[in-house]
């Protein structure tokens, strides 16, 4: 199976090239502009020489089975086009692209063209995350909090604040009825955010301050006098009179207590067993980010 990583930089070595260089009947190729980086990180990861490349063409005349793309998001919707067009299921980091236009260009491009379009929510494979699916979410408070970084507002949502609200979207437990964004914006940039959505039963809080004095994040659900916490992915905590404490194993990977393993190789798999995947509900994700701009354009004024 002929795999390409398109982009090298820093969430492509971290998180992504960990796993794709151990999985068994992968030829990983690598693509990036920068002759400097495709050198380091082809030796840091022992791709063959004949596997690197420096232009997309090269890349595609491959004859690619599938493509990860970590590229700048600015980037994205050339690349993506480029990839559906060459009919490679193509899974791309968050977001698919700034402005919703082109998210949406994309979306209907893959799946007119049939090819798998997939968006990295990893968030949703995280087994501390997908675990609060058992239990009762009558209210849902997620906060993902950095220091000292206040940022463009549509740049922030995008680029992260969208982990919180895909997460929300996929744990509520019903239908969302009412949207409310409440923010801080000065001399341009945002502060802090926070998104509220409710339905029958349950409301869903998503915080983001990115002047908290603290790197953390932590998710919480609660209902029926019971509470599960999720904190930084790793710990999860059960309350019920007594906290009880599961600890992330110390053997196991950073890439999959963050869902990211699990959300390779579910593409992977697909691609493998000819299920074409939608991002149409990623797009409904990148509706709600792109509300929340608005909203926040419209307080700042």
């Amino acid at each position: 199976m002929k795999v390409g990583c398109i982009g090298l930089g820093d969430i492509a070595q971290k998180a992504y090239l960990p796993v794709l260089t151990t999985l068994a009947g992968v030829e990983l190729h690598l693509q990036t502009r920068t002759p400097a980086t495709l050198t380091r990180v082809g030796d840091q990861f022992h791709v063959p020489a004949g596997r690197r490349h420096t232009d997309l063409d090269a890349l595609l005349a491959q004859g690619l089975d599938a493509a990860f793309v970590h590229a700048p998001t600015a980037v994205h919707p050339e690349i993506v086009t480029r990839l559906l067009e060459a009919g490679v299921p193509t899974y791309v980091d968050k977001p698919l692209a700034y402005e919703l236009a082109d998210s949406e260009r994309l979306v209907r491009r893959a799946e007119e063209d049939g090819v798998s379009l997939a968006v990295g929510f990893n968030r949703r494979h995280a087994p501390g995350y997908a675990q609060c699916l058992e239990h009762p979410r009558e209210l849902i408070l997620l906060q993902k909090n950095r220091v000292g970084l206040p940022e463009e507002p549509r740049s922030m949502v995008l680029d992260d604040f969208i982990h919180v609200v895909d997460t929300l979207r996929f744990l509520v437990p019903g239908t969302i009825d009412d949207v409310t964004v409440r923010a801080r914006v000065e001399d341009g940039l945002l502060h802090h955010v926070v998104l509220q959505l409710a339905g029958d039963g349950f409301t869903a809080l998503g915080v983001m301050n990115r002047l908290s004095g603290s790197t953390e994040e932590i998710l919480e659900v609660s209902g029926q006098d019971t509470k599960r916490q999720v904190v930084n992915l790793a710990d999860v905590i059960d309350h019920k009179g007594q906290p009880t404490v599961r600890r992330r194993g110390d053997w196991v990977p950073v890439a999959r207590q963050r869902g990211i393993e699990q959300v390779v190789l579910a593409f992977l798999d697909a691609v493998r067993g000819g299920r074409v995947l939608s991002a149409r509900d990623a797009l409904a994700t990148h509706e709600l980010c792109e509300r929340v701009v608005r909203e926040v354009a419209l307080r700042t004024g």
